[in-house]
């Protein structure tokens, strides 16, 4: 008797594999157990393998079980965003793009970037969601993700990047703070000062550059806060727990209770990247990395 794999099958197989129980995964799915197990029982003569060791009371993937798996998740992660792009064009609409962000990078890139890319496409749709970088590192891995703002230095294999802005850092004090820009000197000044910095598990790298800047001022920082929101150090700052050091980028006018002063004499920059999945096929992706220029100065 002659058998296919269809995607029904593929789809039974993933509930099993996920519930590793046949009978939640046949209630789950609505079919009964006895048909679901048939399924799986002709998938493995079909390919020859074992997909699942049966004992009395427990289910367990083999290793070509784990392997497919895996294999099919990814497949069809894919197939369902062909699909949704073809709805889109479907719709009169060129496709979609789903972006990751670390907050910084909404204050003036990502806008700049989408307005500009709008202007030529104006009929995909952009799907943004801030996160930090190991979380965008993850989602673009699985492809959950089309592209993301990172401030990374390196990347898993199977991941692109390009730095898009280099920049400098700036310090937040609170308005009444009676340093200012005039009688800055040097970070020394804050020397006995408590400070608020972005966690390191906001990126370790970040961190890491941030501490760089305090041991070339031969002193450790008293860091009384972390937190992975520039708002949140924002508020921290302008009631007075402390004073903090972020990207320029992140600079704001719309708060008269806080003030910056740019470290234009040290050597640290940060950097913002985009970073992308290299096997990702979606069009849209391709047609934006192409659209970037080289020169983002004036964003």
């Amino acid at each position: 008797m002659s058998y296919q794999i269809e995607l029904r099958h593929l789809n039974y197989f993933l509930a099993v594999a996920e519930d590793l129980h046949f009978r939640k995964a046949a209630e789950r799915l609505y079919i009964s157990q006895p048909g679901l197990s048939r399924q799986i029982q002709q998938m493995e003569d079909h390919l020859g393998v074992t997909l699942f060791d049966r004992h009395n009371r427990k289910v367990e993937l083999t290793k070509s079980g784990e392997y497919l798996q895996k294999e099919i998740t990814e497949i069809l992660k894919r197939l369902e965003a062909t699909l949704d792009h073809s709805r889109l064009l479907g719709q009169g609409l060129a496709g979609d793009l789903k972006l990751g962000y670390v907050g910084s990078a909404m204050q003036n890139i990502i806008p700049n970037m989408l307005l500009k890319f709008r202007e030529e496409n104006p009929n995909v749709v952009f799907s943004l969601k801030e996160m930090d970088n190991q979380k965008q590192v993850d989602e673009l891995l699985s492809h959950n993700l089309d592209l993301g703002f990172v401030r990374l230095e390196r990347v898993p294999r199977g991941l692109g990047i390009k730095p898009i802005l280099e920049e400098t850092f700036s310090l937040v004090l609170p308005k009444d703070h009676p340093i200012h820009v005039n009688n800055f000197e040097s970070l020394l000044q804050f020397k006995n000062e408590s400070f608020i910095l972005f966690d390191p598990a906001y990126s370790a790298t970040y961190y890491e550059k941030v501490m760089q800047i305090f041991d070339d001022c031969k002193f450790t920082p008293i860091v009384t806060h972390n937190t992975i929101h520039a708002g949140s150090i924002y508020k921290l700052v302008e009631n007075n727990f402390g004073i903090s050091i972020v990207p320029k980028s992140l600079e704001t006018f719309t708060n008269e209770r806080i003030k910056f002063i740019e470290l234009q004499n040290i050597s640290q920059r940060t950097t913002m990247s985009i970073v992308w999945n290299n096997e990702n096929r979606n069009p849209i992706l391709d047609r934006f990395l192409n659209s970037i220029s080289n020169d983002f100065t004036a964003l």
